[in-house]
This record gives C-alpha cells, sequence and structure tokens, in this order.
C-alpha cells in the first residue's frame, strides 16, 4: 500500500505539466493502435473476451486516468487466459467529464450506461459515422 502511495506521488510530480500529461496518453493511443493495425492480425480471434483486451485497453486510456487504465489492462490482461471463462466486459468509467452538444445518432461515438455503483460501461457505438 505505501509503494502504490509513493508512486502515485512521483506520477503527480512527472506528470504536473497537464500538456505533458495529454501527449503521454496521445502516445499511448498510437501504439494501442499500431498494435491494433499491424499485430492483432497473427493471433485474430484469440482474445476470450469482447471487447477485446486491446480494445479494451483503448478505451481505458482514452477516458479514464492513467494509473487506472493502467491497473484495468493489467488485470484485464492476466485474466485472459484459460484459467478464466472470458465473456462480455466492457470498461467502466469512474466519472462523466463532458456534456455533449449534439445528441443525433451519427454523432455517438460511444454509449454510456450507468452501473448499480455510479460507474458507467463505454460501449462501443457500431452506427458512428465519424
Amino acid at each position: 500500500m505505501q509503494v502504490m502511495k509513493n508512486f502515485n506521488k512521483i506520477l503527480q510530480k512527472f506528470f504536473v505539466n497537464q500538456k505533458f500529461y495529454k501527449m503521454f496518453r496521445k502516445l499511448l493511443l498510437k501504439l494501442l493502435w499500431l498494435y491494433q493495425k499491424f499485430f492483432t492480425l497473427i493471433g485474430f480471434g484469440s482474445c476470450r473476451y469482447y471487447p477485446s483486451c486491446s480494445e479494451y485497453a483503448r478505451l481505458n486510456f482514452e477516458y479514464n486516468p492513467l494509473l487506472t487504465a493502467f491497473y484495468n489492462t493489467s488485470t484485464r490482461i492476466l485474466r485472459c487466459n484459460q484459467l478464466f471463462d472470458g465473456g462480455i466486459e466492457y470498461p467502466l468509467l469512474k466519472k462523466l467529464y463532458c456534456k455533449p452538444a449534439d445528441l443525433n445518432i451519427d454523432s455517438i461515438k460511444y454509449w454510456l450506461v450507468p452501473n448499480k455503483k455510479g460507474q458507467f460501461y463505454i460501449i462501443k457505438n457500431f452506427s458512428y459515422k465519424g
């Protein structure tokens, strides 16, 4: 527990500048995009969960704080093996950060479905044209 507190302090000092934090997030999302584009063709259809682990990681890094995204993604990857059943597991969003301005069906990229814990499941809108 003490190690996690120290790690959080180090990260806060490291990411004091919000511009650097956003650049780091964009870099991680770009690396995930490259992985999805080129390396998932090798093991296509081998993930035991829906959405796939790389899509789950991308959604987490896009909408959650970095520490939460790293934790959720690592636990998901560790559970993606023959010892667990798999199934449908959507990433959870802790807080709503922005309010949408335009609400027609073609402008919504993800649906946010409330959870019992006051969190939201992030579900991809397949009719999104953007």
